[in-house]
């Protein structure tokens, strides 16, 4: 089975690790802002039992420094470019995106519209989509979090305002304490949690966002292995994007893409070219039955 393999914005640096991001059919850069920020004071970073907690606060060069000094190199690697787009406003994400719109080297824009880590904008997500769509003609994708009531309400504004795709989800908000302290192990306190447990709350957005809208959708939120990359297929996916495992494996996306072509990861009673929204078309089902 072929799957699309991303990796999540922010857990690889692809000119520090230049094999892995090879091994993944497009690298999506770390956030990139209008100006350079230093992030968040340190510590930023806690393990969990399960994952861990991240605070860097969209640590990056700005978007000239970005285009001047990492671009270029990050072309040399022969991997499509994602660039991950975020801001304080309307006025910054339509800067960036009117940046990137004159490089050829960028294929897609992902938006990120939920960083738990910073002040977000005062605008609505769907307001800023439709800036960055009046900035580029390049392809949006939409970063929405997993900490709302209606995400389905969301993508389906996004979707309005000319994104072009979703990526689902983001880390979610958490915190962590020092056992010895009784204090948080980050600096600023709380930080956006990423690893297996958030995996069942990923898959219930993916679903609920693949029933609103028709828009592609990247998949992400624990995934470890080939298992966990069907189950986002099967709630509607279409590709999937490898986040806190390629801080303990490396070189996951080989690892997966061998369990996706052996029999043995695959349900034997369903062919491969059926996987796809089989769990979104099954509850359908359901609730007609129940009708």
């Amino acid at each position: 089975m072929i799957v699309p393999l991303l990796n999540a914005s922010g857990c690889l640096d692809a000119l520090t690790a230049p094999d892995v991001a090879r091994q993944l059919d497009a690298y999506v850069t770390k956030t990139v802002t209008p100006l350079a920020r230093e992030g968040n004071p340190p510590p930023r970073i806690a393990e969990t039992e399960l994952g861990m907690l991240n605070s860097i606060g969209l640590q990056n060069p700005g978007i000239d420094a970005f285009v001047r000094e990492h671009l270029s190199r990050l072309t040399a690697l022969r991997v499509p470019i994602w660039v991950s787009v975020g801001g304080f406003s309307v006025r910054d994400y339509a800067e960036v995106c009117e940046q990137l719109e004159e490089q050829a080297a960028v294929e897609v824009i992902e938006l990120n519209l939920s960083c738990p880590n910073v002040d977000e904008a005062p605008e609505t997500a769907a307001e800023l989509v439709a800036a960055a769509r009046a900035a580029t003609i390049k392809p949006l994708y939409a970063k929405l979090s997993p900490a709302t009531w209606d995400i389905a309400e969301n993508a389906r504004a996004v979707a309005a305002a000319g994104a072009d795709g979703l990526s689902l989800v983001n880390t979610m908000r958490g915190l962590v304490l020092d056992a010895s302290t009784r204090r948080s192990k980050l600096a600023l306190g709380s930080g956006g949690y990423s690893g297996p447990a958030l995996r069942p709350i990923a898959l219930a957005c993916v679903d609920a966002c693949a029933r609103a809208v028709s828009l592609p959708i990247v998949g992400m939120g624990g995934i470890s292995d080939g298992a966990d990359v069907l189950d986002f297929l099967s709630v509607g996916a279409s590709a999937t994007a490898l986040g806190t495992i390629l801080f303990s494996d490396p070189f996951a996306p080989g690892r997966i893409r061998t369990e996706l072509a052996s029999a043995e990861t695959l349900p034997a009673v369903v062919p491969q070219h059926e996987i796809h929204g089989l769990a979104r078309d099954s509850a359908s089902r359901a609730l007609l039955s129940a009708e």
